[in-house]
């Protein structure tokens, strides 16, 4: 039987053909070289069979990463790490500003802003140029869950709200020109077709093409702190709670590492792994 006639089964349930293309894309993206990711799709390749979900597909690629460089796997693992940002959807809004500071905003997070019927908290504001943008964040905790239409809608019923009343202001600095909305699953047809007529900006993990969530982390190395293999789960969610939410923050605030007593070996392993994996010269090797 051919490869790409194996049926797989997606996080949402459904099936599709297994794609060789996607898997080595994926593995590729990791900075593995060519010898590698043959390696790693020869032994995916082997033990595939009907019905075999995507979850264990990618805990096999995962872990044969893993065994080779632990940044490597650090990398592929970026999309489940999006989704351990959770359980509530602050440190995600963070993680959104963080990347856009990191772009040239000046941005603020849980910003209350009046608009001209009733005020409106908004995830982030973000300022550039003279310009002002307003951002929901949209996280969701499992995959398979998507934004439909219905998201869009209320998120440019807000901004022309808000809108309306800044730009009315003659005593704003900026004018507000942008609505975003950010997802760190996948928008409906319905949703883009929607967003895209009215003039809103979509970013989900993989849209705009080239442009998407994966995209811009990838460019920048804006990694968030649970892609780390080397921390614990009970690390990670301390350092969330103290709103380091970027690996490359943790190079900038290494005293936390003392404050969770990790040893010296340790902080080494870790801040070498971040290093790498943010194209950064390691400091402490």
């Amino acid at each position: 039987m051919d490869n790409e006639d194996f049926k797989i089964i997606k996080a949402s349930g459904e099936k599709a053909k297994f794609s060789l293309n996607k898997l080595r894309a994926s593995l590729k993206r990791t900075g593995a070289d060519e010898t590698l990711v043959k390696q790693i799709l020869n032994k995916v390749r082997d033990e595939l069979y009907q019905g075999i979900s995507t979850k264990e597909i990618y805990n096999r690629a995962f872990a044969l990463l893993k065994r080779k460089k632990s940044y490597f796997a650090s990398k592929y693992k970026l999309k489940k790490a999006i989704y351990e940002l959770g359980p509530t959807g602050f440190p995600f809004e963070r993680f959104v500003s963080a990347i856009l500071n990191y772009s040239g905003y000046t941005t603020e997070v849980g910003k209350t802003m009046q608009g001209n019927c009733v005020s409106h908290e908004i995830d982030v504001v973000a300022d550039i140029n003279g310009e002002t943008t307003v951002i929901e964040c949209k996280f969701h905790g499992e995959q398979g869950i998507t934004c439909n239409v219905k998201v869009p809608l209320y998120i440019q019923a807000r901004y022309e709200d808000v809108k309306a009343h800044w730009n009315a202001n003659k005593d704003k600095k900026t004018q507000l020109t942008k609505g975003w909305v950010v997802t760190n699953t996948r928008f409906t047809k319905d949703a883009l077709t929607y967003g895209n007529c009215v003039g809103l900006h979509l970013l989900s993990w993989d849209y705009p093409e080239n442009e998407g969530l994966k995209d811009r982390i990838d460019r920048l190395g804006l990694y968030p702190i649970t892609v780390s293999t080397l921390l614990t789960q009970r690390e990670k969610q301390f350092l969330l709670s103290r709103d380091i939410v970027l690996c490359r923050e943790l190079l900038n605030d290494k005293f936390f590492l003392d404050h969770l007593d990790i040893s010296e070996t340790r902080q080494e392993k870790i801040l070498r792994e971040i290093s790498l994996l943010c194209n950064l010269k390691n400091e402490s090797s």
